[in-house]
Parts: structure tokens; sequence; C-alpha cells
């Protein structure tokens, strides 16, 4: 989808992904952000990561939903855009627009860079250059999440395929979004799958999607890349 789509969308984005399926499954947007936040806490945590010492970019921030819940957990938190009109929503973040692929930031800046639901956007010619790009951002030892919906989910598909904004969209599996991460240098850290249960369900059963965290069938995904470090030097971490 061009720049120019998207700012026609923007004012309307919201009601333009509800779905009859996806508004069961959750009541809006913000349980869709929530598990991704609560996804990314829990790696942070499990590799002994301090998000408070942390600079954070969001790829892709659109309208700035997962910037506005998690942010303030971060030491700073940023995020680009190709749309002009979507960064309109983003008022009192840290947003700069993003011209094509080149995204507007010095090298080695970031910590934690994040695209959500990004790439099935971006033709998959240019999803390398732009891979190449978010390694270039990221600090030695920093972590690159990439969050796409399943194409292995025949409901996801069904949702993406009747989905306004994403009628565009070219679904790319883990495997591939794993693959993209290695090519840019990134050392592949692994995928876990989540989106099993409706929100009225994982809020008292949450606990079961852990025992599906490995098996591709979850409505979206996490694939995990890490910047490798210098040979015999400490990655440079914490301060944003």
């Amino acid at each position: 989808m061009s720049t120019t789509e998207f700012d026609q969308y923007a004012d309307q984005y919201e009601q333009l992904v509800h779905d009859p399926i996806r508004n069961r499954f959750a009541r809006g947007s913000e349980f869709f952000a929530l598990r991704k936040w609560h996804l990314l806490r829990d790696y942070l945590r499990r590799r002994k990561r301090d998000a408070a010492q942390m600079a954070w970019l969001d790829v892709g921030c659109g309208t700035g939903t997962l910037l506005k819940l998690a942010g303030s957990a971060f030491a700073s938190a940023r995020g680009c855009d190709p749309s002009e009109k979507m960064l309109e929503a983003c008022q009192g973040l840290d947003v700069r627009v993003q011209t094509e692929n080149r995204l507007p930031y010095e090298d080695r800046q970031f910590d934690l860079i994040t695209l959500v639901c990004v790439l099935h956007h971006v033709p998959p010619a240019e999803r390398a250059q732009l891979l190449a790009e978010v390694a270039r951002v990221a600090r030695p030892g920093g972590v690159v999440c990439i969050f796409e919906h399943n194409p292995w989910n025949p409901v996801t598909q069904l949702i993406v395929s009747r989905t306004p904004v994403d009628r565009d969209a070219q679904l790319l599996t883990s495997g591939t979004a794993r693959r993209l991460l290695r090519q840019a240098g990134l050392r592949d850290q692994g995928c876990t799958y989540f989106l099993y249960l409706p929100e009225v369900l994982y809020r008292s059963l949450g606990f079961l999607e852990q025992l599906g965290t490995k098996v591709p069938l979850g409505g979206q995904y996490a694939a995990f890349g890490l910047h490798h470090e210098p040979a015999g030097a400490n990655a440079r971490r914490g301060t944003a």
C-alpha cells in the first residue's frame, strides 16, 4: 500500500480494521496491542534486559497505539511511519516521517526495534532493504522484533482478505521473517506464536497460550533477532 493510501485511511483507520470475527475475538485494538506488549515485556525479562534502560523505536508506528501503551516503560520511545496523516494521531509522542525504506535516524541508536504488522505491506523485493535499515539503527546487542499475521491460521487469512487496509497484503510466514532477520546480519532468536484465545477467555485462561507458543497456528507471531555484539567487547546498552 502506498503512503497516499494510508493517508486516505487515517481518519477512519479504527473503523476500517473492524471485522465481525475480529470484533468477537476482542472488543477493540487495545487487546491486540496489550498482548504484543506483554510478549515483548516477558521476552526482555527472560533475558534480563531492563526496559527502563533501553531506547525503543517502533517502525511503522501508525497512530502510535503501541507507543502510547508501553512507551513509559522505556528510557525513550520513538516511532516513524511513511504516512504523515497517520502520525497526526501521535500527538505527544516522539515520531518522525519515514521516507520510503530509509529510517530517519543515525546509526546505532536503539536497543529495541519493533515492526508491528508492517512487512506484509512492504513489497517482498523491498523487505530486505528495510531490515538492513533496521539493523543499521540497532545498537550492538539490540533486539529486533517482527510481529506479523500468521498465514497458516485460516481465520487470520479470512479477516485479512476482507479488511480494506490490508487489500495489498502479502502475508509472510515466520520462516520468511526469520530469514529476513538473518539476511540483515541479526542472530535468529526464534519465534513465538500467540493470539489463540479471544479476550474473554485469555483473561482467565491466558496460561494455556503458553502451551502453544511453538505451534504455528496462533493468529499472529513474533520473530526475534539480536544484533551481533562485537567480538571481545560488551554491547553498548541502556543509554537513550
